[in-house]
């Protein structure tokens, strides 16, 4: 059970990590595609 009680503790951080790194790649993708400086 001690998974399961330090999940939150664990995942909050990386959602908070991947989730921005994840919406910059996509803006990045999205600029060079469109050529949009």
């Amino acid at each position: 059970m001690t998974i399961l009680s330090n999940l939150p503790s664990i995942f909050v951080p990386l959602v908070g990590l991947v989730f921005p790194a994840i919406a910059m790649a996509s803006l990045s993708l999205h600029v060079q595609k469109n050529k949009i400086f």
